[in-house]
C-alpha cells in the first residue's frame, strides 16, 4: 500500500507540473475508451484503435511516475 501511494504522489506532482500533458493523455484514454464501449460497429478495427489509444494513455501515465524530475 504504501508502494502505491509513493508512486501514486509522484505522478500526481509530474501531472500538476506538466498541465498540458495530462490533459494530452488523458484525453487519449478518453478517446480510447469511448471508442471501445461506443462504436464497436462504426469502425473497421474498433478493438484495435482503443488498445492503442489506451496503451498510449497508460504509458503516459508510467512515464509520469517512473520519469526523473
Amino acid at each position: 500500500m504504501y508502494l502505491y501511494l509513493k508512486y501514486r504522489k509522484r505522478a500526481l506532482r509530474y501531472f500538476q507540473n506538466h498541465v498540458e500533458y495530462n490533459a494530452f493523455i488523458h484525453v487519449l484514454g478518453g478517446v480510447g475508451l469511448g471508442i471501445l464501449l461506443a462504436s464497436p460497429l462504426a469502425f473497421p478495427h474498433p478493438v484495435r484503435w482503443a488498445v492503442v489509444l489506451l496503451g498510449i494513455s497508460l504509458l503516459g501515465h508510467l512515464y509520469a511516475v517512473t520519469g526523473k524530475k
